[in-house]
């Protein structure tokens, strides 16, 4: 065999329709991983900077004069941001407060302004558990595939073994693509694992900084509530009380919500 005929057996496409089954297998899953971990990572990479782009401009919209009644015009444009969500949990529970004039009191204002803190603190916990779905398969993949891609590649040198034992011929014409395909498997296993863990790195720490964004939205829509709960103004009207459930279509309380989250688990339907 001329060293040209050996490069065509050498080629990817060439490795894979000579491979065992057993590797064309686990070449095949490493092929669909790394497919699946690119969708992963290129839809968090997107998201993430269009979510920390919007928190940049509300963090801007809570400055100056009716800051609330500014935001509240903005976030109608968006209901679905996690923010979104989040102040419409926090403003349903100044509403319900209101309702029940639990505000009239000292004791009632103070327990008012925990409370907002309190569901603030859940409805961001929900909100960042549901942004990490997805996560797990970059994890998953980075951890994983090389180690599938190292099976691959002791199935086909046992096989190649085999072959020379065989075949009684240790030329390396007769070795190579065997090896190579065996080796390719690992291969395949390194470039789903590489961006796989790269895209987790980077989504994690673009999830900690959406986090953190979070944080400060609360803190100073906490403020501004607290002020104008002081100062007997009006709560804000553009809101909606409570949560959205985008799939029932209905609006749930942060209660309900947290109940179910607790007992089902099922975030990704239901928000607070």
């Amino acid at each position: 065999m001329n060293p040209t005929e050996v490069a065509a057996h050498l080629s990817p496409l060439q490795l894979f329709l000579q491979a065992d089954v057993i590797v064309k297998s686990i070449m095949l899953v490493l092929a669909v991983a790394s497919i699946a971990s690119w969708g992963v990572a290129l839809e968090k990479l997107f998201r993430f900077r269009a979510l920390e782009k919007r928190a940049r401009n509300w963090i801007a919209a809570l400055a100056g004069q009716r800051s609330l009644a500014r935001l509240s015009n903005e976030l109608k444009a968006q209901p679905e941001d996690p923010f979104s969500r989040i102040y419409r949990a926090i403003v349903g529970e100044w509403r319900e407060t209101h309702k029940r004039d639990l505000h009239l009191s000292e004791s009632g204002r103070n327990s008012l302004k925990e409370r907002i803190n309190r569901v603030g603190q859940i409805a961001t916990g929900i909100e960042i558990e549901r942004l990490q779905s997805g996560l797990s398969i970059l994890a998953t993949v980075g951890s994983v595939a090389p180690f599938i891609g190292l099976l691959g590649t002791v199935w086909g040198i046992m096989n190649s073994f085999q072959g020379i034992a065989a075949s009684n011929n240790t030329s390396l014409s007769v070795v190579a693509p065997g090896i190579a395909e065996a080796l390719f498997a690992t291969a395949l296993g390194l470039v789903a694992a590489i961006p796989a863990v790269v895209a987790y790195n980077r989504a994690s720490g673009a999830l900690n900084s959406y986090n953190n964004r979070l944080a400060t939205l609360i803190g100073i829509t906490e403020v501004q509530l607290s002020r104008q709960l002081e100062a007997g103004e009006p709560i804000p009207e553009d809101a909606d009380a409570g949560y959205h459930d985008a799939q029932s279509g209905r609006t749930v309380s942060i209660d309900q919500h947290a109940h179910a989250h607790k007992a089902g688990g099922k975030l990704a339907a239901q928000g607070v």
